[in-house]
């Protein structure tokens, strides 16, 4: 039997994952990014409400807590952030949540350019 029951780990998860519905800084990103092996912090974006969730060890428990609070799944999509990076390098699409094969997206990247698009933009909007 694990030292963690279902119950202490339910307290860890919501210490550390964060809803970003207004802003973050960067700074906030890069300290989240010093527990997390290669400088990232991994984030799922709803791109219908314009928010994302940040910093748990994987994408799908941040999916499961934006599907919690009310997201539609196909909304749903992951991607990686490298504060220490600028421009294009700062988001990187990669996760195993955006393999959805009934909305032509066959790959853990975002095959779709305007969707990537739409992904970047609310990011910039909360990442200042």
């Amino acid at each position: 039997m694990s030292c963690f029951g279902a119950e202490s780990f339910a307290i860890i998860k919501l210490i550390h994952m964060q809803l970003v519905d207004v802003s973050i800084s960067r700074d906030e990103l890069k300290k989240m990014s010093e527990s997390f092996a290669g400088g990232l912090v991994k984030a799922v974006v709803d791109i219908d409400k314009g928010v994302m969730v940040v910093d748990a060890p994987m994408h799908a428990d941040e999916e499961k807590e934006l599907l919690d609070m009310g997201s539609s799944q196909d909304n749903l999509w992951g991607i990686n952030l490298y504060p220490d990076l600028s421009n294009e390098d700062f988001i990187e699409f990669d996760s195993m949540i955006n393999v959805r094969p009934r909305l032509n997206n066959f790959t853990r990247g975002i095959e779709d350019e305007k969707l990537q698009n739409k992904i970047i933009s609310i990011v910039l909007r909360l990442v200042k």
